[in-house]
């Protein structure tokens, strides 16, 4: 027993001699690391290592998916945003183009106040024939505004048409495509010639569908209509009141017999891209 207990005191002696001499070691200035050091750090590492990856690839795995929600939250939001822009432009570009024609419209209307005692009240083409051959279009006035057949209609440029037949809210109108003088329901226009009231006049006719012109006859041998001179009504057809612009003389011909002359002129109007009319009401009309 006595010899077991000095086996006991002697292996404990000499753990802690090891012991010492181990904290010697690990707690003294060295530049090398010992082999039990370097066994257990790489040990470490490595399974830190081990462990480490799987994680950061789960971190970045889930990382990646915020950032795709994040930039589809923000793809989302800057289509509505373009959608918005493109509409708000297309609004403010449509609301641009109309104040502009009614701007026009509404100068067109101070200076034919200044020119003569009618009246012009705005209409809105709401329909165009299809058939080529009708020329008529619809606009949002009839009798209850006042409207009645063959009153004048015109747009900023000049004269248009003439009111055809009137309905209570809606009515028909014939543009100058629309003339011609082998019809009964055409009503050929008288002219004259703008500051030249006095020494020109003619009838328009007919138009010209292949040229895209009208075309002006009865000038008497002697008138003084010439090339470039803008051609107006005389209102003594007793259907088309004076002095609207219909279009400008761009040649001028002996007529068929030789008796008188003939003219054709370009309209001032558009016929194909109507948006704003106006029908003129004289006082007597009214």
């Amino acid at each position: 027993m006595k010899l077991l207990g000095n086996k006991r005191l002697l292996i404990l002696l000499l753990g802690f001699i090891c012991f010492i001499a181990l904290m010697g070691l690990t707690l003294g200035k060295r530049e090398r690391m010992s082999w039990p050091e370097k066994f257990v750090t790489d040990t470490i590492s490595w399974t830190q290592g081990i462990i480490y990856k799987p994680a950061g690839y789960i971190a970045g795995f889930f990382e990646d998916i915020r950032q795709v929600r994040t930039i589809f939250e923000e793809n989302k939001v800057l289509k509505q945003t373009l959608t918005k822009y493109a509409r708000d432009t297309t609004k403010l570009n449509d609301l641009e183009q109309t104040n502009k024609r009614l701007q026009e419209a509404l100068n067109f209307t101070e200076r034919q106040k200044q020119a003569g005692n009618y009246t012009f009240r705005i209409a809105e083409v709401v329909a165009v024939n299809p058939d080529l051959l009708n020329n008529t279009v619809s606009i949002n006035l009839g009798e209850q505004d006042g409207v009645k057949p063959n009153m004048a209609v015109m747009s900023v440029e000049g004269l248009v048409g003439r009111v055809k037949k009137v309905s209570s809210f809606y009515s028909t109108v014939q543009t100058l495509k629309g003339i011609d003088d082998t019809a009964n329901e055409s009503k050929a226009i008288s002219v004259t010639v703008k500051n030249k009231e006095n020494e020109s006049f003619g009838v328009i006719v007919s138009y010209d569908p292949g040229e895209q012109l009208l075309v002006m006859t009865m000038i008497d041998p002697n008138d003084k209509l010439e090339v470039g001179d803008t051609v107006i009504t005389s209102g003594l057809g007793q259907v088309f009141p004076k002095g609207i612009e219909i279009g400008k003389v761009v040649s001028r011909k002996q007529g068929n017999f030789g008796i008188s002359h003939e003219a054709l002129i370009q309209p001032f109007a558009s016929f194909d891209h109507l948006r704003e009319v106006f029908v003129v009401i004289v006082p007597e009309q009214g």
